[in-house]
Parts: C-alpha cells; structure tokens; sequence
C-alpha cells in the first residue's frame, strides 16, 4: 500500500541505492564489482534490509540470471556457424554502391538477428563488415556504425530472449503479479512495431542527424592525427644500430621512441646478407641450412631461444609470435628468411614517438631524418613486410580490460604496438605504455596479419577493418565459410525457440537443453561454452536482483512509488504510464538497464496497484523502456563498441537517441495502452 514510511530499513536501502548509483555511474570500480558489494552489504545489514544471506545470494539461482548464461552459450553455437558472418559479407553484394541500400541492409539485418541472439557478439562480428561496407560504398563509417548499434538495441524487444532486461521483466512478473512468466512471443507485436517505428527513423531522420565524423576514405595516420609522431629516418655510415637487430637497438634507446618498421632499398626480398642465414626444408620437413657446422649450432641456439620463449608465453601467444618471426620469400616458397637481420647503412626506419623524443633520438644516434618522406597508412600497406595498420576494440569481456599497456605485453607476445588510443572522442598519443585500458577504446595498431587472426579468434580485440579488400580477392565462402555443423546448430536453436514459444518447457530448461545438444552434437565444446559467458554481467545480475527484494521487503518501494502516484491528481493514467516510461528511460541511460530493471518495475507495479491501474502494462513500460536506451554511449555495450570507431562525441547519441528514444516512449506507451489497457 502506498504510503510506507521511511523506516531505518528504508532509508539503508536508499543509502545503498544511492552509492550504487555513484559507483554505475561514475565507474570508480567495475560494476560487476560494486554488484558484488551490494551482495555484501545486504547480508551484512540483514536486521534492517531484510534480506538474509539466503536472500542476497539468490541472485544466482534466478531463472533469469542462468537463461542468460545459457543464452550466452547458445549464441556463441550460432556465432560458430558462420552465419552471421556469412550474411554480413553479403550484404556488400547487395547494396551495389548505393548509401540509401547500404543503411537499410545494416538495420534490417541486423535488428530481427538481435532479437534471438544476444546482440553484443552480433556488432562485434558486424562492425569490420559495416566499416567495408562504407568504404566500399564511398561514405563514412559513421553514418552506418551508430545505426547499427541502434537496430541492435531495437530487435532486443522482439522476443524474450532478445535481451536480459526482458528475462528479468518476466521473473519480476511471476513473482509479485498474480500470473505466470511472460511467454517467449507474448510482447512481439508490440516489439515489431517498435522496431518498425525505430528503423523508420534511422532511415529518415536519424539519417540526416548522424555525423559523418569519420571521413570516406580517411588515413588511418590522418584519422589519428599521427603525422608529427610517426617519422622515417635513414642509417647513415657513422649511425650507432649498425649492426644491430632491432630488438637489440630497441633495448638501448628506451621506450620514448619505438621502431615499427625496417626496410632496405624498398624491399624485404634482397638476397641476405653475410649474417642473414636461409634455411632450407627437406623432404622429412625439417630446417637444413646451407652454411657450415658453425651455422647450424647457430641454428640450434636460435631454436633453443624460440622455445625459452615458447615457455614464457602462454598458449597460443607464443605461436603469434613464433609466427612473426619468419617470413616465406616469394622467389622460393620452401624458405624461411629470419628476422632477425641487422641493421646496416643505406636502411631505412619507420620510428614511433613524440617530436621531441624523435628528435633527441636521431641527434644520439646519429641518423638522418628525412623530413621529405611523410608516413601515411600506405608506408605499412605498400611494404613488401607484412607489418600493417589497424583498428581495434577493446571489448567488455577483454582480459586487457583494466590493464595497462605495458602490463598486456601486447608488443613482446603477440608483436602488436598501440600508437594511439581513443576514448571518449579523445585521442591519446604520448605516455601510451601507462594508459589503462577501458572497455570502448579505440586503438591504433601496428601488427603483422597472424595476430589479426588470432586477437580474432579469441576475442580478446575486436579488429575494425580486417574484411577491408578481401572481397575482392576472395570468394564469400573462402572468407566466411560455413561449419558442417551449421544446420544441426540452426536447428537446435529453432527447437529452444520453438519449444519455450509453445509452452512445452519454460525457457529455462529449454536453453539449457540447447547447449546440451550444442555440446554433445560438437557444434560447441565445453571450454567454448565457459568461455562465451560474460559472467561479469552475470555478477551485475545476480548482485543487483536481491536490492529489488530489499526494496519490497522494506517498504522502499512504496515509499517511491507514493510520489509518482501524486501525479495521477493532475495526469490521466496514460500520462503516468508515459512517465515512468520516460524516467525508466533516462535511468538506463546513465545506469545499467539491469539495474533499471531491478529498481524501476517493483516501484511501477506498486504504483500500479495503488491507482487501480494495470500492474501488467506498467511492468511492460519499465520494461520496454530500459532496453531501449540510446541517448548516451555508456548506456548499453553495443553504444560503447561503436563509439571510438565511429569517431563520435557524446553529443551525438544525445542528438540522434534523444528524439528517437522520445518518440519510442510514446510509440510503446500508447501501443501498451492499446493491447493491454491501462
């Protein structure tokens, strides 16, 4: 009933609320961290929150905190397949170099994909293939990537599992109305309009409110504003590396100035050198060289050095690096030549660091720079080398994440050098190596094309322009290949779909029936599985759940919904509705959408009940309202993975979420009003 008063226990639960809403916000430790706080503090505070250790824990055995792991598996099942990656490189075919094709495949395709498969893997994969997409069409990355995010967070309504928000919306219902869990397709009429109304205005308005901050065809130097730290400088007769391998040269000038590329002559293909050395491989696939006995004990140490490397490294990091450091000469495709050759007079070096630190380095080291030659993204591209510019994302779920660069190790294993980083639409260019890396950032990379594929694979970056060009040498089906695998996967997610739709099993065992099958039919191994878990969002769910039950068991929420329900003296019912779908709105904006969730819907449907109004439908606006969150970066992942690579400022979710997330909360107000009554 409203009208609770604030008790001791009331006024504990809001203090928490409160700092938890600090930390969201302002980030200072990681949210499934201060999650995991909460937990603490409500167990702890027991004789006044109400919530005992059993009630603070149940978080994790939530229906809806363990569908979401098992969504999470499943997804990865799918992603496995090639489908999306498939359809993604399909859609340069269908768009013929047109703008108005190329925005209208992006949202339309990947907005119904969202809606059955967790969406933050679907912008991952999408992102290299939307910024082809642009290049290819002539426009800028940014007029697609901010859309692209958009259509994600729009499909997310289709379904029930489309997002978490959903999933909890459906727990939340069980437990404090009088009926059962919200069916699988039980909102997708209403989801589907709003994903009608939401592509609409992407393809109209918000086409003409995105910025193109990126410019078509932009250098990548240029794009990073990296003229003045990038410099070429040429080894002159008395120059100190004569004779110097690079990692050796590197070791005595310091980390104020790296040196990324080596070139002689304009070519890594010159016959080698008296201390370069080719080997040879024979029948049985072993190295024999064409030098004395001396030179193969030379060969003997060079492999000794790369296993005690080997076992520094760990797993598949030593291989990348292994990798780098051999190269196959076109002129004969059964040799090696090794990279470590020295530098001598007459080579050139492409050399990192600020102005000043450049120029004291070739003052000491007696070089030559040659002002004439200005580095741009081809110095890399047209190199015979395989050294190449990138763009990376540095994903929520990154080991990075948290690091700084000089404790990732990034350049020693996997032969990967960050030049530059962007956050939050600034650039940092100087004091790289302790800069911690967030989630969102955007990098600029230095690297060699086996540590593209493998930061791929893994999933530890996410590599922004890796498709670039390769349609045009490669088929489809070479790049994107399909797993043998893919219609038995297909098939097991339609029966999760089709099976929790129907009623047969709740959504729960249904998942996890899925993943068995995915494990057990090897369309997925378990190691995959675990791995494809974001269990800090995982941690987030399962320590902001029990705060809902504190403000239930408290009174909390009576106390919070007494004030919105005063505005019912001077609102109609439907204008309430549509104020809590505004204030939910604007919440998940700056906190979690999961934390919206938890906090909003016991608040809405208390609300609800005082005014004799619909309980179910206010539940819905909540719900509706907090997966839809657009108006800043930080409000959903897939806004944070596209806003380094679209180059925009936090202005601009404000200029195009605004009206659409103003326009959606009416669209969803009066669409529940229509279905559901209010």
């Amino acid at each position: 009933m409203i009208g609770a008063e604030l008790s001791g226990g009331v006024l504990v639960v809001f203090g928490l609320i409160a700092v938890a809403l600090v930390l969201f916000v302002s980030e200072l430790i990681p949210n499934d961290v201060t999650a995991i706080g909460i937990i603490v503090s409500l167990a702890a505070l027991e004789p006044l929150t109400g919530v005992g250790h059993r009630a603070a824990i149940s978080g994790f055995a939530n229906t809806a905190t363990v569908t979401i792991v098992a969504m999470y598996m499943l997804s990865a099942g799918i992603q496995r397949t090639g489908v999306v990656q498939r359809l993604g490189l399909s859609l340069a075919a269908f768009t013929d170099g047109d703008e108005t094709r190329a925005l209208a495949a992006t949202i339309a395709t990947t907005g119904p994909i969202a809606g059955f498969i967790n969406n933050t893997p679907v912008v991952a994969i999408f992102i290299p293939m939307i910024s082809d997409l642009a290049e290819k069409n002539g426009m800028s990355p940014s007029k697609l990537l901010l859309p692209l995010s958009y259509a994600a967070i729009l499909g997310g309504t289709l379904t029930l599992v489309g997002t978490s928000t959903n999933l909890l919306a459906s727990e939340f219902a069980a437990a404090l109305l009088d009926r059962g869990p919200i069916s699988m397709f039980e909102f997708s009429g209403l989801g589907l309009v709003i994903l009608v109304v939401g592509l609409a205005y992407l393809m109209t308005v918000g086409r003409w409110l995105t910025p193109a901050r990126i410019p078509v065809d932009a250098d990548l130097v240029e794009e990073f504003d990296l003229e003045d730290h990038l410099t070429q400088v040429r080894v002159d007769a008395d120059s100190t590396p004569i004779g110097l391998t690079v990692e050796e040269f590197e070791e005595q000038i310091g980390a104020d100035v790296r040196v990324l590329q080596h070139r002689r002559d304009g070519s890594h293909e010159a016959s080698p050198a008296e201390n370069e050395r080719v080997l040879e491989y024979d029948g049985d696939g072993e190295l024999e060289s064409d030098s004395d006995a001396g030179s193969e004990a030379s060969v003997d140490g060079a492999e000794r050095d790369t296993q005690a490397h080997r076992d520094r490294a760990v797993g598949s990091r030593s291989d990348v690096k292994a990798e780098s450091q051999q190269r196959v000469r076109e002129d004969d495709p059964t040799a090696v030549l090794e990279s470590g050759r020295r530098i001598r007079e007459g080579d050139v070096l492409t050399v990192h660091g600020t102005l000043q630190a450049v120029n004291r380095f070739v003052e000491c080291q007696n070089l030559r720079q040659l002002h004439r030659e200005s580095v741009t993204e081809e110095t890399f591209d047209g190199s015979a080398g395989e050294e190449q510019l990138a763009k990376t994302i540095v994903p929520v779920e990154s080991p990075f994440v948290g690091k700084t660069l000089s404790e990732t190790h990034l350049r020693e294993f996997y032969q990967l050098t960050v030049l530059a980083i962007r956050r939050d639409g600034e650039l940092l260019r100087t004091n790289l190596e302790e800069r911690t890396l967030e989630a969102g950032d955007l990098l600029l990379v230095q690297t060699v094309p086996g540590t593209i594929r493998h930061v791929t694979e893994t999933g530890d970056l996410v590599v922004v322009d890796d498709a670039s060009d390769r349609l045009l040498e490669e088929r489809v089906e070479e790049i994107a290949p399909l797993s043998p695998k893919t219609p038995v996967a297909l098939a097991i997610m339609a029966g999760v779909v089709g099976t929790a739709a129907l009623g047969l099993v709740s959504i729960v065992i249904a998942a996890f029936a899925g993943v068995f099958l995915m494990i057990v039919t090897g369309c997925l191994s378990t190691s995959e599985a675990y791995d494809a878990v974001s269990w800090n969002i995982v941690f987030l769910l399962a320590g902001v759940i029990p705060l809902g039950v504190a403000l239930e068991a408290t009174g909390g929420s009576e106390v919070i919904a007494g004030g919105l329900v005063a505005t019912a003296e001077f609102l109609p019912l439907i204008a309430v509705l549509l104020l809590f779908t505004i204030v939910t709105g604007l919440l998940a904006n700056v906190i979690t959408p999961v934390a919206t969730v938890v906090l909003m819907i016991p608040v809405a449907v208390d609300a609800a009940g005082s005014l004799g109004a619909a309980q179910f439908s206010f539940l819905l606006a909540v719900m509706f309202a907090s997966a839809t969150s657009f108006m800043t970066p930080v409000g959903y992942q897939t806004n944070l993975m596209v806003y380094g690579p679209g180059g925009y400022k936090f202005t601009d979710f404000l200029k195009v979420g605004g009206p659409l997330q103003l326009l959606l909360a009416i669209v969803t107000t009066v669409g529940i009003a229509v279905i559901w009554g209010v």
